[in-house]
């Protein structure tokens, strides 16, 4: 499998786009080497371990000779497949289960894939064009709801207010009245005052009177 049938089986097997899957698959390689020759190694979980060997300068054997070499400092690539990759590699039975066409990939297979796709997003399409109308429509409905409801409160106010002020001004003739009243009842008290003491001055003045006739009776006497 080279890498264009990698990624049109892919395709198939995921059922997206051949293009989208190339894109993606150019994006895992570039961060992959990217990473690795930065020198920190990159492992995917159940797959492979990608890293930069480093190999100090040592001493050898030539194999055809036997004589002592030196051998430089060198750096590799290791590629080293994880323990789950190797166990299903080794039990073919154990592997994913690809669907009928996806390898050899199907070309009838990745054209009604297409076409699913398409059909997809023409209803997402119509789907988000009938919301919009919809919100298009409702959202007058909506403000002319907010105004009559800003009207009927602004009416509210306005009768609170009145309502407020006619009290306001019961409350003052009350007060006006209770001022007067006071002062008719202050008026009374200072009648009655001025009624008592005529009584008393009366009073006074009659036993005066009865006095001087008794003492003008006891002067006729002697």
């Amino acid at each position: 499998m080279n890498r264009r049938e990698l990624i049109r089986a892919v395709a198939a097997h995921t059922a997206d786009d051949v293009r989208h899957v190339e894109s993606v698959l150019s994006g895992v390689t570039d961060v992959i080497t990217a990473v690795v020759a930065k020198g920190e190694p990159v492992t995917i979980q159940g797959f492979a371990k990608f890293a930069k060997v480093e190999r100090a300068a040592r001493m050898g054997r030539n194999p055809r000779t036997g004589e002592a070499i030196r051998i430089k400092a060198s750096k590799r690539v290791r590629i080293t497949p994880m323990k789950t990759f190797k166990e299903t590699v080794m039990a073919p039975s154990h592997a994913p289960r690809l669907a009928r066409g996806v390898y050899p990939t199907s070309p009838d297979l990745l054209v009604a894939q297409a076409a699913e796709r398409r059909a997809a997003a023409s209803g997402t399409t119509s789907a988000s064009a009938k919301t919009t109308a919809t919100r298009s429509a409702t959202a007058p409905r909506a403000a002319a709801k907010t105004t009559a409801k800003k009207a009927t409160a602004t009416r509210a106010a306005a009768t609170t207010a009145t309502r407020t002020a006619a009290a306001a001004k019961t409350t003052a003739k009350k007060a006006t009245a209770a001022k007067t009243t006071a002062k008719k009842a202050t008026a009374a008290k200072t009648t009655a005052k001025k009624a008592t003491a005529a009584k008393t001055t009366a009073k006074t003045t009659a036993t005066k009177a009865t006095a001087a006739k008794a003492a003008a009776t006891r002067a006729t006497r002697r």
